[in-house]
């Protein structure tokens, strides 16, 4: 099985290629377009800024390959909110592949939110054998307001969408490379797609 984690010039990628071998699973960190489409799984991660990060897998078409995929594809953090139809962050039109909006948490007194989180309501395979209320790390300032491809939901000051899901393509807002075995199990259930 071939595991591609995107390479666009945003951070954690290190991370969650290390966080895959402690689960006993190899993967290649690329940019290039004919290895990402030809994968069995793609990871695309990221902490950074969504208007930058957005023009890097542009300039490399990144963005309309990411959009075409078959196979199963997992956005973390911003990886996720690039997902989406646009993002307040730089006002950057993602890549459209869920219909949220990426939104600027307001009215709360720390942003951005780092630290661990509960997650509610859990549907879909990417949840097998993870508790109700489970702990998972989060750190963004932007979140995903909770909609119809909502399979997961926390709360930081309002309730929002810690997982996100339509056909192929899953979303995680909370660093699953970061959240101890809880994360792992949701590598392990993507990986088992």
């Amino acid at each position: 099985m071939s595991i591609a984690i995107v390479k666009y010039n945003a951070g954690n990628i290190c991370s969650v290629r290390n966080a895959l071998r402690r689960i006993g699973t190899a993967a290649i960190i690329t940019d290039d377009a004919q290895i990402i489409a030809n994968a069995d799984k793609v990871i695309l991660p990221g902490v950074g800024a969504a208007g930058t990060a957005m023009s890097h897998l542009k300039e490399k078409y990144l963005d309309q390959v990411i959009a075409c995929l078959q196979q199963p594809v997992l956005g973390i953090c911003l990886g996720m909110q690039l997902m989406c139809a646009f993002s307040e962050e730089d006002d950057t039109t993602c890549m459209g592949i869920f219909d949220q909006r990426v939104l600027r948490f307001r009215g709360i007194e720390k942003v951005p939110q780092v630290g661990w989180n509960n997650i509610y309501h859990l549907m879909g395979p990417l949840f097998e054998d993870i508790n109700e209320q489970e702990y998972m790390y989060f750190v963004h300032s932007y979140y995903a307001s909770a909609g119809a491809h909502t399979i997961a939901t926390t709360e930081y000051g309002a309730g929002y969408s810690a997982a996100i899901q339509q056909n192929n393509f899953y979303g995680v807002q909370f660093h699953p490379e970061k959240s101890g075995a809880a994360g792992q199990r949701v590598l392990q259930n993507f990986i088992e797609l």
